[in-house]
């Protein structure tokens, strides 16, 4: 059992439409009967979380936010996206390691309230941590069951936009001037990718001229990982960026784990029809089972002597419980090579998407190698300029706050001294 492993925080946002948000909306508040996922639990759900429920469906809620004039669709085409998912989640073992169940609602109570001051917490319509979908890989490895804890929140992308007087305006002297402010909701406003900047503060540009940009949900991604770190939380670090190694290595893991479960289990269902077999072989064979008995005279009645009652009875209980075995092992093998297929898909694909970065490997190792470790480097030294602008930005705050503060110290004093505020006093106390 490996508990000293890496675990990594992730924060990721699926956008969805009016249409398609309601297949997630059957998702998080577990509406549906039944899930693709296998892994889900409808008999633990009561133990999933809301930081903040939605009364009705996600999209009447919305509804209810427009006629309020709370947010703002105009200008919008039809099927433009106008939910975002942010999932939150980090590796299952390291909430065991913290304590589990208890330690998970307190981690995501905290990033709740990330979700808060990113999205606006009036902007969120749901929020829930699911604690009812099962580990398979860590519940084998503890030998107990392991749940994934993760947060989903549903929230309006919301920007504030001021909408100018037009040409249109009668009074021409307001044209070009704020008419009114409005909440509108627009994913893209919402969520900008920002210029990479260098050492000097100066933005970069690569070889064509376009400007080099950290994707805004890389952004969020790091301010999520510094939030839940200031607020405590340790032992894991942010999700490596630009890579899918770790995908891929937890995908092979998963497939080596769920293919070892379904040789095991087919191992079992042989096991039992061996055995299903031999409780046929015992003192009567089943063409002598058929003819135990006698039929009484005059009656549909069949007589056994007790011995031959009490083997067969013995041999039917038996083969029920045979059966039962056989079949919900069966069962298990399905889901599991349905399972195997999934994971093995999601592999290919991953692989098909990576093939170009494992050929570069192939070719030039240490050439790929340095490249990375150039570009880690690099965020890693650009990390360390902010953090040191930063610093130095509080600092000169600080002094500013302290030069101000004694400038206003001076100037009492110095007010104090003046001709004109000894008379002032020197009257008062004459009075």
């Amino acid at each position: 059992m490996d508990k000293n492993k890496t675990n990594y925080s992730v924060a990721r946002v699926e956008t969805y439409t009016k249409t398609s948000i309601t297949k997630a909306e059957r998702h998080n508040e577990r509406k549906n009967k039944s899930y693709s996922n296998m892994n889900v639990d409808l008999t633990k759900s009561t133990n999933n979380v809301h930081y903040k429920r939605c009364e009705t469906t996600y999209n009447e809620k919305l509804k209810k936010l427009i006629d309020n004039k709370q947010v703002s669709l105009r200008g919008l085409r039809k099927n433009a996206k106008l939910f975002d998912e942010l999932i939150f989640d980090i590796n299952s073992g390291y909430f065991e390691k913290h304590g589990g169940y208890q330690f998970a609602k307190e981690f995501y109570e905290r990033a709740f309230h990330f979700a808060e001051e990113e999205m606006g917490t009036a902007n969120i319509i749901s929020a829930v941590m699911h604690a009812d979908e099962i580990n398979i890989a860590l519940t084998e490895e503890y030998g107990k069951p392991i749940y994934h804890y993760h947060l989903h929140v549903v929230a309006l992308p919301v920007v504030r936009k001021e909408v100018k007087w037009t040409k249109k305006c009668k009074d021409k002297s307001l044209v070009g001037t704020t008419k009114e402010v409005i909440n509108q909701v627009s994913h893209s406003n919402k969520w900008k990718s920002e210029q990479v900047l260098d050492n000097q503060g100066n933005p970069v540009y690569d070889k064509k001229g376009n400007a080099v940009l950290i994707k805004s949900y890389s952004l969020l991604q790091d301010r999520f990982f510094k939030y839940m770190s200031d607020s405590g939380y340790k032992d894991f670090i942010r999700g490596v960026k630009g890579t899918n190694q770790e995908h891929l290595n937890d995908l092979q893991f998963k497939i080596k784990k769920d293919t070892e479960r379904l040789e095991k289990i087919t191992s079992q269902v042989e096991q039992k029809e061996s055995s299903y077999n031999d409780y046929l072989k015992y003192d009567k064979q089943i063409e002598d089972i058929s003819n135990l008995g006698k039929q009484k005279r005059f009656s549909k009645k069949i007589e056994l002597e007790q011995e031959d009652y009490e083997n067969l009875t013995e041999y039917a209980k038996k083969g029920i419980v045979a059966d039962k075995e056989i079949y919900e092992l069966n069962s298990r093998i399905d889901n599991l090579r349905n399972a195997v297929d999934k994971w093995k898909s999601l592999y290919d694909d991953l692989v098909e998407k990576t093939k170009d970065y494992f050929h570069a490997i192939k070719l030039a190792p240490q050439k790929v190698t340095n490249f990375f470790k150039s570009l880690f480097d690099k965020e890693r030294q650009d990390e360390l300029e902010r953090q040191k602008l930063e610093q130095e930005k509080i600092q000169a705050e600080r002094k500013v706050r302290e030069e101000a503060k004694e400038k206003a110290r001076l100037e009492k004093q110095k007010l104090k001294n003046s001709p004109e505020y000894k008379k002032r006093r020197a009257d008062r106390d004459a009075r």
